[in-house]
Parts: C-alpha cells; structure tokens; sequence
C-alpha cells in the first residue's frame, strides 16, 4: 500500500468516440486485474478515511482497497456488498468525483484513488469466478411489500430479504429496475447489470408484479391487508418546464419522455412512443446529469447537431464533471450563461428559442452565485426538437392519500428518523421522499428503512 507515489492515478480506459457513438453500449471499460490491484494500492489506509464519509453508504472502502492490492478478492467481494445492495452499478454511475474520490485525501495533490473504477472491477470479477450475494432463507411469516423497483426499492428488498424477510414487489412498468432501467442510457449502465440484481432477488425469494400499477391493478387496501409493512420507493419522475411561453408545442418534450422512448426501443419494445431527432437541430436546456444524458443520446439518435443551454457558467453546472468532458468528445456544443425566455412558435410547432444572455453575482452565504438577466440580450437559437431537463418533482399517487401517508408542500413524502410515514405501516425512501437525488442517496434510504422495518418485525 502507499505507493501513490509510484503510480498516478488512472481512470477506466473509454472506447474510441467514434466507434461509442454507433451503439449504446458502455463507454467505459472494466479495470483488468492489474490495473485494479496498482491502483488500490496507491490508497493511505487513512486513520480517519474521508472516503468512507464522503460515500453516502459509508462503505468500506480502504478495507476492500487494501484486499484488492493484497489479491483476497473474496474478502474484498465480501467487504463491498455488506453496505451495499449493488456496488457494480453505483461504481459505474455514481458522481465519485464529488464523493468519495472527492473526499479522498490524495485529491488535493497527487490524484484520488480511482475508487468507482475498483468497485466495479472487483465485483465483476467476482461474478465471473461464480461468486453471488449472499441471502438468508425466508422465516417466518412476516412479509413486506415494495411498491417501486428503483434504487430505493432493490435496496430495501435487498437487506430485507438478507434478514429472511419476504418481500413482494410491485412494479407498474414492464421492467423492474426504474431509473436504473429506463432513466440512465446504455452507455453509462448496461441493463443486463440491473437484470442480474433482480434475478438475483428472484432466486432470493422476491416475488415481482409487473405491469402493475397500484391503485390501478391491485388495490392499496389489499395492499395493506396483506402485507406487515409497506416499503414506497416510487421516485421522483414528474419533469420540470421552464414556466415560458410556447413550452406546449408539439416539438417540446420533457428529458424523461425521450429517454425512456429510446430504451425502451433499445430493449425491443416497440409499442412505446419514441421520439426521433435525425437530422435535426437538438437543443437540451439544463445543467446536470439528466441533460448529458440527453445530448449524448440525441447524438447516437444522428441528431444534426447538438446543444446544451445553461444558464450559469461550466464551473457551476451540477452534474458530474466527466459526463461534461464525454459529451464535448461526442460533439455537443454548450452554450453557457443563457436563460430561456420564449419558445418561438409557427402552428404550435416550435421552431426557435428565445434566450436571455445571463451574468453571476459574488458568491452569497451559501456559496451559490446568483443569476442576473442581462437586460436587451435577447437572442434566438435555432431548434426543431427542445427537451426540457431541469429536474423532477414527485409524483402523488391517489394511493398514497387513500392510505393516509401524508406529503410535504412539494410532493415528497413526510417520515420520522425511522423512514416511517404518517400511517405508520407505511415508510418511504428515495427520490419520493426526500427530491430528486442520486441512485447512492436512494440505495442509502432503502438499507436504513429496512434495518427499521427488520427491527419492528423481529
């Protein structure tokens, strides 16, 4: 260990541009074993690891750094699953640049460890060598409902089914795997990953309902009669317009929309609405992860050209430094300190917008630079398809007011420290309860609402 002096930090080797813009497969490829164990062993075995802090798990991560380089790959194995319910995927899309890795204390002068690409590595090793997460047979007769199967809801059937707790999912898309499936592309995460997790649940004990909606296809009543406990983690996915003029045109769409069109194409169904964008000018307006997302798939879709509007500079935008390095290989253009004003229309079909070139203030308390509207800016970008991603909001299903469980101002669900909601059979985790966040933060809320929900029925 120790040896960050003697090899730099090296991240995941990327496919050549030209040939990742012809398919939707992964991007980044896995660390060879080499590779892997050189860079864990670059970790300090920090005394007090502002890794371990900086990951919202808390994983062990110089522990299974330290198995790593020393070839234990079984304990290394071990050590990454027993905080997390699937390290594979989080290693492959988590921002760890503001993470762990940001909080790695090599950052500052010789290069994080490059944490996220070992996670990935050794666990994918490890399912190559026939290896599987452990689970516990069901005992007893308690069991517990998952309405969602995002991060959230894996996450909870994942502890709870680890403590021989039944678990029933339901699933109103014909998927499970919710963002994982169909918000994040191909590129980033290959869904053959997230189908191995839930297979891996099925042989658990899990039973999944798919195509079922509740409210809809079964009953929250029935819900509540037959379950010990419900678990929600239906996610965030209302999206956000800009509140402009023209916003409504029939060319106007919303980030999760196109998305979700094009994997669920990719996926060979094709009763799904699917937006197409070849040979068109895109225009993507936001910041963050979801809007890379976008472009970068409006790219692989032959869009004719591609850009990106933000209305602060690139230092502020959101999202996760590598993905804005990614996008600018594959050919977006970013246009930066532009706020949209007006969607401009001919027969509802949009045809331009209208922007408003835009300023930062000094930083306040907070450390945010507000925006200022540059008075007499006005400008037009031309566009014949605009996608709106600025974020999401919940959604409030009737079953959620049927059963009581109350929400705030904003949609999320209200809980105690325990996860639970206001009917206290009832607990919630993720985006639904807390906004628009990360897969990690989700995962973090199902493993912890387990724990309670294990606690309550012991």
């Amino acid at each position: 260990m120790l040896n960050f002096t003697k090899f730099e930090r090296i991240n995941p080797e990327k496919r050549d541009v030209l040939q990742r813009l012809k398919d939707y497969n992964e991007v980044y490829q896995v660390f060879t074993k080499h590779r892997a164990r050189e860079q864990s062993d670059r970790c300090m075995q920090c005394g007090d690891p502002y890794c371990h802090t900086g990951c919202p798990l808390h994983n062990f991560i110089p522990a299974w750094l330290k198995q790593t380089a020393e070839k234990n790959m079984d304990l290394a194995f071990a050590l990454s699953n027993e905080t997390s319910p699937f390290p594979e995927i989080l290693g492959r899309i988590c921002p760890q640049d503001v993470l762990c890795e940001g909080a790695c204390s090599l950052n500052t002068g010789h290069g994080a460890v490059s944490i996220g690409a070992v996670e990935t590595h050794l666990n994918e090793r490890a399912f190559e060598n026939g290896m599987k997460p452990k689970f516990a047979p069901i005992k007893g007769d308690k069991k517990v409902a998952v309405i969602g199967s995002g991060p959230a809801g894996i996450s909870a059937a994942t502890f709870l089914l680890r403590r021989g707790i039944a678990v029933e999912m339901f699933e109103r898309e014909d998927r499970a795997g919710g963002l994982l499936m169909y918000g994040i592309p191909g590129f980033k995460l290959d869904k053959t990953t997230v189908d191995r997790r839930i297979n891996w649940l099925l042989e658990a004990g899990m039973k999944l309902h798919l195509n079922c909606e509740i409210g809809k296809d079964k009953s929250i009543s029935d819900i509540e009669n037959e379950f010990d406990a419900v678990f929600v983690g239906i996610g965030a996915k209302q999206g956000r317009f800009a509140k402009i003029d023209g916003e409504d045109a029939s060319n106007s769409y919303l980030a999760m929309e196109f998305l979700t069109g094009i994997q669920k194409r990719n996926l060979g169904n094709n009763d799904t609405d699917f937006i197409d964008v070849k040979d068109k000018k895109v225009v993507v307006i936001g910041g963050g992860d979801t809007a890379m997302d976008c472009v970068r798939s409006s790219v692989r879709e032959g869009a004719k050209t591609v850009k990106c509007l933000y209305r602060r500079d690139e230092a502020n935008m959101p999202g996760s430094k590598k993905e804005v390095v990614n996008s600018k290989e594959e050919g977006v253009e970013f246009v930066f300190n532009v706020s949209p004003n007006k969607i401009i229309t001919i027969n509802n079909e949009a045809t331009g917008i209208e922007l408003l070139k835009t300023g930062l203030s000094e930083a306040d308390e907070s450390g945010r630079q507000r925006v200022s509207i540059i008075e007499g800016s006005e400008y037009i970008e031309d566009a014949d398809v605009i996608i709106f991603a600025l974020g999401f909001s919940p959604e409030v299903p009737q079953f959620l007011k049927d059963a009581k469980v109350e929400t705030n101002s904003w949609g999320g669900i209200v809980v105690n420290d325990s996860f639970q909601a206001s009917n206290p059979k009832f607990y919630a985790g993720g985006d639904c309860e807390r906004g628009a966040h990360l897969a990690v933060t989700a995962a973090y809320d199902g493993r912890e609402a387990a724990k309670e929900i294990t606690k309550v029925l012991s």
